[in-house]
């Protein structure tokens, strides 16, 4: 069973939006702070949003108030709001555990494309 399913990627214009999800195969109640990751061409990936049980987030900086992550423990399940899209968005999105690899989550997922045109 993969632990992580990412969807929601696609094809969109600059200025365009799209809602991202990860569909966990266990719960994620336990994990403290789940968080989005961008993996774009030719880059390592990197750190794009994260939140806490709690509900706390923070973003990376180019991607403050453009994205916003939520999550919803009872469907196992984290999201990410994509608005006023540019195209150095462009790249693979993973959600994973911060730090990632925690408990069930020793392995990504298949990553969700996204690709913002110019």
């Amino acid at each position: 069973q993969v632990p992580l399913v990412e969807s929601g990627g696609g094809l969109v214009q600059a200025g365009g939006s799209l809602r991202l999800s990860c569909a966990a195969s266990g719960s994620i109640s336990s994990i403290y702070r789940m968080a989005w990751y961008q993996q774009a061409p030719g880059k390592q990936r990197a750190l794009v949003a994260e939140i806490t049980v709690g509900g706390t987030t923070n973003y990376a900086d180019s991607k403050k108030g453009r994205f916003t992550i939520s999550r919803d423990d009872a469907q196992n399940t984290v999201y990410l709001q994509m608005n006023s899209l540019k195209p150095e968005d462009t790249g693979v999105y993973y959600c994973n555990s911060l730090p990632p690899g925690l408990g069930q989550f020793a392995s990504w997922g298949q990553g969700t494309q996204v690709t913002v045109s110019s």
